[in-house]
């Protein structure tokens, strides 16, 4: 019998999953006193590694100050305010203003809902087209759903919304020539830098640059998603830091608590702000319970500390390096077809003999975790802190597994 807990991304039939009760630094325990190396950073977040204690005492201090309060209209605290000044000082774009939410997912649908809403309070309420790539995994909120590029994670859940079309993942002339056909019904267009859930594919030499130049062209707002890139897995703060490309929205979550507590946000750059701040007598209706939440911002500023500290965005180019050499290792010897990635994100495609479940599942025997992504690619996404000796076991653990 299945038990009690739903999980999410799981046959709802699966009745035994691996309870995992302990972590420190790139390594977690589970219920049996096995250990692994968190290939994954858990799901793409842990940049800081597991077990912080500075961590657990940042977040219990906020508690026992003011654990939570709502932020909307009149009220702020000090956590919230702190964090998003520490953002702006770092945005991928100037003269930025922060919006906080829970959450990758609730951060797409919030920056949808911004573009379309700054083109009206502009005067152009026909701009609603929302155009995104194939393979593009943005959440699993109705907005996100609507504009990711991976078929499965679609179907079932009945009508998405109206005006979000995909195109293919790398063809800028299909983007090109669906903007020359409705260039002023164009809301925005949403990109990840590298394209992350859906197996790991960095942007092809001038793609971005090309987005961002269709979107100067005609009117339209860049999105970028930034909730696997953001916050030093490409080696900088954000991955169009890393391209050179700057967008008008960028989305966050992930990394910037390490998921010790949830947070997600939104970037919203000048132009943007120009659209929903030109009448002052208007009322921004939306948000969320927890927008700015005392705790999780906490945490925030403290993930931030530790990550400028110990400076592990230039750790994480390191590992990067590791990880990659590894793999090409193993993609010469044959025993896979191909080696995709970027600063510290990186998968492997399979030949089609191989199965990357049966990968996964081989690999987690061997004591690391990998992520399996259809049927043809494991991915890898390790914690900043992840020691040589560690990513070296991972690639051992893929190159056993496959032989």
């Amino acid at each position: 019998m299945p038990g009690a807990f739903l999980h999410p991304f799981a046959k709802p039939t699966r009745e035994s999953f691996i309870p995992i009760v302990r972590g420190e630094g790139a390594l977690v325990w589970d219920s049996s006193g096995n250990e692994y190396v968190d290939g994954m950073a858990s799901l793409w977040y842990c940049a800081i590694g597991h077990g912080r204690r500075e961590m657990a005492d940042a977040v219990a201090a906020q508690i026992m100050m003011l654990e939570a309060y709502s932020t909307f209209d009149p009220f702020t605290n000090e956590p919230a305010e702190q964090l998003a000044a520490e953002l702006v000082r770092n945005a991928p774009m100037p003269d930025a203003r922060v919006f906080f939410c829970c959450s990758g997912s609730e951060a797409i649908d919030t920056a949808m809902k911004l573009a379309r809403l700054s083109h009206a309070m502009r005067g152009e309420p026909q701009r609603q087209l929302i155009i995104s790539r194939a393979r593009g995994y943005h959440g699993t909120n109705y907005g996100g759903t609507s504009a990711q590029g991976i078929g499965p994670n679609k179907e079932g859940w009945g009508a998405l919304l109206p005006e979000v079309v995909q195109v293919p993942s790398d063809d800028l002339e299909a983007i090109a020539s669906l903007m020359a056909q409705r260039g002023n019904e164009v809301a925005a267009i949403i990109s990840e830098p590298v394209q992350g859930a859906g197996g790991v594919f960095p942007p092809e030499d001038g793609y971005l640059e090309g987005l961002r130049r269709l979107c100067d062209q005609h009117g339209a707002l860049l999105i970028f998603d930034e909730v696997i890139c953001g916050f030093g897995r490409l080696g900088r703060w954000f991955g169009s830091d890393h391209y050179g490309v700057t967008p008008d929205l960028t989305t966050f979550a992930k990394a910037v608590t390490s998921g010790y507590q949830t947070l997600g946000g939104v970037f919203v750059g000048r132009k943007v702000r120009d659209g929903i701040e030109s009448d002052p007598n208007y009322l921004m209706r939306t948000g969320f319970t927890y927008s700015g939440h005392p705790t999780a911002c906490a945490a925030g500023l403290k993930n931030l500390e530790i990550l400028q500290r110990e400076q592990l965005f230039e750790r994480s180019l390191v590992i990067g390096k590791r990880l990659e050499s590894g793999l090409q290792s193993i993609a010469a010897d044959g025993l896979v077809a191909s080696v995709r990635g970027a600063g510290a994100v990186w998968a492997v495609g399979h030949h089609p003999d191989r199965d990357a479940f049966a990968v996964r599942d081989r690999m987690l025997g061997l004591g690391v975790i990998t992520r399996a992504v259809g049927t043809d690619t494991n991915t890898f996404c390790p914690p900043f802190v992840t020691t040589d000796a560690q990513v070296d076991r991972i690639v051992d653990a893929l190159a056993t597994a496959l032989r």
